[in-house]
């Protein structure tokens, strides 16, 4: 029983989604989950399991950036054996490309914050999403027909909602970046430490060129393409084995 998720063994499935915001985790298992059990309430911040299709899914939330996302990816991996992690979060388009609601595969993630300096002594590890989940995720889309609307690339994961420089982010657009968000750099480390698979798929939820956004309401319950994009990712994956260094 880990510190911050306290679930009882057995109670979190293999497969997890994992929304920042707590009640957009309860509206995914509300939505799309049956037979649904609440295993976690501790600090506001819930998980549930239920089935999907009947395959066991469980959705965590994660709280808003790098360092609390880490509190609840380390345990969902270290003491309940977790294989798979999708973030279903928002972002912050930052190219004109994008458009509100579009979706987001993030196959890399860009960040200002020092988590990885410190980790890795000052060298710049490359945080990237896992393969197979991503293939499925675009694949899913397309088959979707969300094609027109999903983008694959690189995001930013920053430290500052406010961010105080915000010309850094133009420097970024310049290399490719498409959107912000506040997790994604965390979970594909931990991820990869770990030696399991995640993934981050987002939604335009507001517009840092245009200005435009969406209310708060509909950021916690109508971004329903991005969470049958990553049920049919990580339900379409082959068993994983476990590895070498488990």
């Amino acid at each position: 029983m880990s510190t911050h998720i306290a679930a009882a063994p057995g109670e979190i499935a293999p497969h997890v989604l994992m929304p920042g915001d707590p009640l957009r985790a309860r509206w995914i298992a509300d939505t799309f989950l049956e037979d649904v059990h609440c295993y976690s309430e501790i600090r506001g911040m819930y998980g549930f399991t239920g089935r999907y299709q009947g395959e066991l899914v469980s959705v965590q939330g994660s709280g808003m950036g790098l360092p609390s996302l880490s509190i609840y990816v380390n345990e969902l991996f270290r003491e309940y054996g977790v294989r798979n992690v999708v973030r279903v979060g928002s972002c912050g388009a930052l190219t004109e490309d994008l458009r509100l609601r579009d979706l987001v595969i993030a196959s890399g993630a860009c960040t200002d914050s020092a988590m990885n300096r410190v980790r890795f002594e000052g060298l710049d590890y490359a945080p990237v999403a896992d393969y197979a989940l991503l293939r499925g995720a675009h694949d899913a889309a397309t088959a979707r027909g969300l094609g027109p609307r999903t983008r694959v690339g690189l995001i930013l994961s920053t430290d500052s909602f406010y961010n105080p420089r915000p010309e850094l982010r133009a420097r970024m657009v310049e290399y490719g970046v498409l959107a912000v968000e506040m997790e994604a750099s965390a979970l594909y480390t931990l991820a990869a430490g770990y030696r399991r698979r995640a993934l981050t798929i987002c939604t335009v939820s507001d517009h840092v060129v245009t200005g435009e956004e969406t209310t708060a309401q509909e950021r916690q319950e109508t971004f329903a393409d991005m969470v049958e994009v990553a049920l049919d990712a990580v339900l379409g994956l082959p068993a994983a084995q476990p590895s070498a260094a488990e």
